[in-house]
């Protein structure tokens, strides 16, 4: 019996030392469900209760004091929040002061203050975001394009946010994972980017990604929203304006490495503006506006924010 038990013992633990040597290899995701998770983060970051569908209101500041809240006899009328929230006062050199509305039950970064300076999207530093001011559900903090400054303003309970309708793809087609020729310009070349509200930037373009289709070259021209950051497309085709969203769509790629740049255009998503008028989103420059129909990525949202 003691014999048998010691065999039992041994086979046991044989049997594990077995399985404890067998390597065990994860799952390698096919190429569909790739695309299958990013679009699923892209989903969460969007619907988000401070993401893009939020956006109730984008209100343009102008030099002196600003009176803000939900009443009629505010400068700045907001869609949400108490009737007189407090007022915001832009000085002549653009900086920034807010002083509440004593019973507005507001907060200034979290903190129950009453006033304090603001700082804009444009003039943080590090990792720092603009001061935001924060009334129930809702929220406001500066944007500054081109010099003007103005409350880009959010709220979770949306009604863009709690109607949304979801986003409509063509279908995952890996022969649209293209790996492109990335040509270097040193120096940068210059690009001028416009926008929905008018501004012009001009960026730098590190190089241009070229790449065939059907027999045809074609080019891109990227820039870099931070130093180092990943390589952003602001991309137009045939399917803008009829199955795609018209100003353009976005595409962003890792950089270049041994002289080529992956171009995934299952990846390529609407701006912001697709889903709301309250965003300054940029349009596609005549040089990426390609005579191409990329039937890939994101198509025209069946919403309306009109």
């Amino acid at each position: 019996m003691l014999r048998h038990a010691i065999v039992a013992v041994a086979l046991f633990f044989g049997v594990v030392a077995v399985h404890a040597e067998t390597p065990v290899t994860a799952p390698v995701a096919t190429y569909e469900q790739q695309i299958q998770q990013w679009r699923s983060g892209r989903l969460q970051r969007l619907t988000a209760a401070d993401g893009w569908l939020s956006l109730i209101g984008l209100e343009w500041l102008k030099e002196g004091d600003n009176r803000i809240g939900s009443a009629a006899d505010n400068d700045i009328v907001l869609k949400a929040g108490p009737a007189h929230l407090g007022t915001v006062t832009l000085a002549k050199d653009g900086a920034l002061h807010i002083a509440l509305a004593r019973d507005s039950a507001a907060t200034i970064d979290g903190k129950a203050v009453t006033e304090a300076a603001l700082v804009d999207d444009a003039h943080v530093t590090g990792d720092a975001s603009p001061t935001l001011v924060s009334f129930g559900a809702a929220n406001f903090y500066v944007i500054d394009r081109d010099g003007r400054k103005a409350l880009r303003v959010k709220d979770s309970d949306a009604a863009t946010r709690k109607n949304f309708l979801g986003i409509d793809y063509f279908p995952i087609d890996p022969s649209w994972h293209i790996v492109a020729t990335w040509v270097p310009f040193d120096p940068p070349h210059k690009l001028e980017i416009g926008s929905v509200i008018g501004t012009i930037d001009k960026v730098d373009v590190p190089g241009k990604a070229v790449f065939q289709h059907d027999g045809h070259t074609y080019e891109l021209l990227p820039y870099q929203e931070e130093p180092g950051g990943e390589l952003f497309f602001v991309i137009a085709d045939r399917t803008s304006g009829k199955e795609t969203y018209g100003a353009a769509r976005f595409l962003y790629a890792a950089l270049p490495k041994d002289g080529k740049v992956i171009l995934d255009f299952n990846e390529a998503y609407n701006p912001p503006c697709a889903f709301t008028p309250f965003a300054t989103c940029p349009l596609a420059p005549p040089e990426n506006r390609l005579d191409l129909r990329i039937t890939a990525g994101e198509k025209k949202y069946r919403g309306d924010h009109d």
